[in-house]
């Protein structure tokens, strides 16, 4: 089985992810490269911010069994890539990934981490400048991306939720909960919702154009990565409100597999992690105008509560009618490869 030192590997990275067209300096410990491959497609370019992002996957609580290198690498990508998303932020993004290898990585499961970097590359306009390499005990990747926008551009932040907002969501939640039961648990599942379960662990898709093309009309945004409870009340704590959910965005064929597993549906919904959809607020003012605009793009959004004056709660309605107060419970990652 063929190993490679450090320098070989980073010549196979540059290579195949032909980081050095992209920059004046090649060979050489900073990268310099135009700040016109960013910012280009804005008029006025004196007029422009930066924004950086970065995020830390570490193998033994970010990667599930059975996750194939390439895998690996994409979503190391993914989850900078929904944060940018969650704010409006536009490709291109550039990037810089520093990746501890582990000795026993073979030169074909290198490669596979390199394909998993050009996949998300094209997927998500995402151009490699740099990075570096060491050696680990187990597979930790840094992606950092770079972005840009408009000074005078709408950024949502978390705290900006007003009572009369809807809360929205760009897709539904539990498939993968119930793919990584499937994973570490070998739950019961029919092969169906198997395969799309476990499909959306090993390839987690970003709501990337839904945050592009929405966030201007958001009031408050963020990513759900960390679970969809954790996430609706980070935006309830920041912005001082009480978020009322009606309408639990259930992923379709979650109450049978709870039911054949013996699990709670609402955990599955509201407590798993690793879903990279988006959660905003938006004004009703707003909201005929967004769905009209979802439809034309064909894109999904879910209206799934509303904001009420509070101080941080999230309320969830039962099919009776009554108030229960969701935990504030976050998504935990406890893998063991």
């Amino acid at each position: 089985m063929t190993r490679l030192n450090e320098k070989e590997i980073i010549g196979l990275f540059s290579s195949r992810l032909r980081i050095n067209e992209m920059i004046k300096n090649q060979n050489d410990d900073v990268v310099i490269l135009p700040l016109e491959k960013i910012i280009k497609q804005f008029k006025n370019r004196s007029s422009v911010l930066i924004v950086l992002k970065s995020d830390m996957l570490v193998e033994s609580t970010d990667v599930p069994p059975r996750m194939r290198p390439w895998q690996i690498a994409r979503k190391s990508v993914v989850s900078c890539v929904s944060d940018m998303s969650a704010k409006g932020i536009n490709p291109p993004y550039l990037c810089l990934i520093s990746i501890g290898i582990p000795s026993r990585y073979s030169k074909g499961q290198i490669v596979e981490l390199v394909n998993g970097f050009q996949m998300a590359s094209k997927e998500f306009g995402v151009k490699i400048v740099g990075g570096d390499t060491n050696k680990s005990d187990e597979i930790v990747i840094n992606c950092n991306l770079v972005g840009a926008l408009p000074r005078d551009t709408h950024v949502p932040n978390r705290n900006g939720a007003k009572p009369g907002d809807v809360v929205v969501s760009s897709g539904v939640f539990g498939f993968s909960s119930c793919g990584l039961k499937i994973l570490i648990n070998n739950a019961i599942a029919k092969w169906h919702f198997r395969r799309i379960a476990i499909q959306s662990v090993m390839k987690p898709e970003p709501a990337q154009r839904f945050g592009t093309s929405m966030a201007k009309f958001f009031s408050s945004s963020i990513d759900s990565s960390d679970g969809l409870a954790a996430s609706l009340y980070e935006l309830a704590r920041q912005s001082e409100v009480n978020l009322i959910i009606e309408n639990a965005p259930s992923a379709k064929g979650i109450q049978q597999f709870a039911i054949d597993n013996g699990l709670a549906t609402r955990d599955l919904i509201f407590y798993g992690g690793e879903e990279y959809e988006i959660i905003a607020t938006i004004s009703k003012v707003n909201l005929e105008r967004v769905r009209s605009l979802t439809r034309k793009l064909k894109l999904k959004l879910y209206v799934i509560g509303r904001v009420e004056k509070g101080n941080g709660k999230v309320i969830i309605l039962s099919e009776s009618g009554r108030q229960l107060r969701l935990m504030d419970r976050g998504y935990l990652h406890r893998f063991v490869c």
